[in-house]
């Protein structure tokens, strides 16, 4: 009985010290993950795939709100509380604190050779001119979407099937007549983000950089022009007022869109899903041209990137995250079923088949792609410049307070300018 005993005791040891010994090789990585619409979702069950086939690494998608990301990683970050990997959209905001993949992956080409020089140095530190930090997992664009139901019911031609170069003042009387007509509410929602806003203050001819690539907007008549016509629009009822006299925060206006209170909706390619799921057959939307102005008819190219941070303790592990969530098949199954526009150049080329994509979702996703040779050099540079959020949030600031007559639109230009011209120092001080 006494040898059963310490028999049993020394396989219980054995046991505890293998399973210990497993544990210690056992690597779980934390993947925070912000979503438009399935992309966390699509994340999980593509890497569950993965931890199939590396049995030693699972990665834990936690989905948050996009305000997380915005507002709280960087504290996160700065606290030595980072997360392995996130999905973010400010690219140059944690320069610096990223893990550099190059010298980790087994083939650096996949990304190097697939994402624009430009968007590779967005991820970078001063002085650094090789690391490789993250790639975009979706290219986005901005242009306006439209109820086409209620054109047909208002009998009005949409701009864009009349006109070659349909201006801003066309569209906008043809969506005052479709207003009238239906009865619906609103004419125009767009978000409440100098990101949305940039696109049609491009087309109305606002050049947003200096020569050396410095926000130059104090005196950009085009910028002036687009704020005239948005508040125009707000004093008069035909835009949603709430969206932009509330905090100044980021204010989306998508619901009134799906409800059927405006005609158009002015944001981007990432909605596309949401609108396939939550409007369905409720009536007909697509994608119009971005409406065209004294500088053309422009978008603001942009996108959400997956990144990893320096912090981990399993550098290699991410890596290995990453190199597999690049690879051509991976990358495009993630694009079809989250309905994106690759941002990856293999896969680009490639195409993705959208299998689940209705017609409408097809013909949305056909509209944006068409809207990106249009694009201006500075609507492609503009979401990864690294005072992007700077002026993102002073313009949702500085608009709001002028829509809401707060400021006159001098004082809003001026002290929009001040807020960049700090910002600018300090970053230039290493503030």
């Amino acid at each position: 009985m006494k040898q059963f005993t310490t028999l049993s005791l020394l396989i219980a040891l054995v046991l505890s010290l293998g399973a210990a010994a497993l544990a210690q090789d056992m690597v779980e990585l934390d993947f925070m993950c912000y979503e438009n619409g399935n992309e966390c979702s699509v994340y999980d069950d593509l890497l569950s795939r993965f931890s199939e086939a590396n049995p030693g690494i699972t990665v834990a998608v936690n989905t948050v709100p996009y305000t997380t990301v915005r507002d709280q990683l960087r504290v996160q970050v700065e606290a030595g509380q980072a997360p392995d990997i996130a999905r973010i959209t400010d690219f140059a905001g944690m320069a610096g604190f990223y893990l550099d993949l190059r010298p980790l992956m087994a083939d650096p080409a996949l990304l190097e050779d697939n994402v624009p020089g430009a968007i590779l140095a967005a991820f970078r530190d001063d002085g650094d001119m090789d690391g490789l930090y993250g790639f975009p997992d979706a290219a986005t664009v901005t242009a306006p979407y439209v109820n086409a139901t209620l054109f047909e019911q208002a009998g009005v031609d949409m701009p864009s099937d009349v006109m070659d170069e349909p201006s801003w003042e066309d569209w906008l009387a043809a969506l005052d007549e479709v207003a009238g007509a239906t009865g619906v509410q609103y004419s125009m929602a767009i978000d409440n983000k100098g990101h949305r806003f940039a696109g049609p203050a491009m087309s109305m001819g606002a050049n947003f950089f200096d020569e050396d690539g410095n926000f130059d907007l104090e005196d950009e008549d085009g910028f002036r022009a687009f704020a005239m016509i948005l508040k125009d629009l707000i004093d008069a009822g035909k835009s949603p007022a709430e969206t932009w006299l509330g905090t100044g925060q980021y204010t989306g206006a998508q619901d009134y869109f799906i409800n059927v209170e405006a005609v158009m909706y002015f944001s981007g390619s990432w909605q596309i899903g949401r609108f396939s799921a939550d409007i369905g057959d409720a009536f007909d939307w697509l994608v119009v041209p971005n409406p065209y102005g004294p500088g053309g008819s422009t978008g603001v190219a942009g996108g959400a990137a997956i990144v990893g941070y320096a912090a981990t303790e399993h550098p290699e592990a991410v890596a290995a995250v990453m190199e597999y969530l690049l690879q051509p098949e991976v990358y495009g199954e993630f694009s079809s079923r989250t309905l994106g526009i690759p941002g990856h150049k293999a896969v680009a080329e490639m195409g993705v088949d959208y299998p689940t994509a209705t017609a409408a979702v097809a013909a949305a996703l056909n509209g944006f792609a068409s809207e990106v040779p249009k694009l201006q050099d500075q609507a492609v540079a503009l979401n990864p410049h690294p005072l992007a959020f700077a002026y993102y949030d002073a313009s949702n600031t500085r608009l709001a307070q002028y829509f809401a007559g707060e400021l006159t639109l001098d004082e809003a230009m001026s002290r929009l300018q001040e807020q960049l011209d700090e910002a600018a120092a300090n970053m230039e001080a290493g503030g």
